[in-house]
């Protein structure tokens, strides 16, 4: 099942976060989420209506925000460009899950694809997890975006033919 977040999720929200956090880090990755996401982000993505839960018997199992419309950061695409940049499209970021559930990435970007045809997301280049998810799903490397910090992030569409 999935639902909107609400304030009273946080706790959850954050929990999960972190499980997503040292399942990067049993995976290489140890450049991505230092500090990120914070309580204050997460609660901005909940008051927008951008925050989702993946529920298992009434229990969250997955969270990630959703946001459709631009993603200022992907303005500018470098060594590459987006499959389309005129159509609406869903940005997904902070994608987590309970690892004792498999196949929640699959389950959130079907989801997402039920509601928009056009899906965009960016990962960091040691995060071999997501990278795999896009592979597997149709996602469409496009090239390297850089968020506000400056930091570079492999950018994915997905878009229907």
């Amino acid at each position: 099942m999935f639902r909107r977040a609400t304030p009273d999720d946080l706790p959850a929200i954050m929990a999960l976060l972190e499980m997503g956090r040292q399942t990067m880090r049993n995976n290489g990755n140890t450049f991505q989420w230092n500090g990120y996401p914070t309580e204050n982000q997460i609660l901005a993505d909940i008051a927008d209506g951008n925050s989702y839960l993946i529920c298992h018997n009434g229990t969250p199992v997955a969270t990630f925000a959703m946001i459709i419309g631009e993603e200022p950061t992907y303005k500018t695409i470098y060594n590459g460009q987006w499959l389309d940049d005129t159509l609406p499209y869903a940005t997904i970021h902070r994608l987590a899950g309970n690892p004792r559930y498999k196949g929640l990435g699959k389950i959130c970007f079907d989801w997402v694809w039920q509601n928009i045809h056009n899906i965009r997301f960016d990962t960091h280049r040691c995060n071999p997890i997501l990278r795999h998810i896009a592979e597997t799903n149709g996602f469409i490397y496009c090239g390297i975006i850089h968020l506000a910090n400056g930091d570079e992030r492999l950018a994915f569409q997905k878009i229907e033919n």
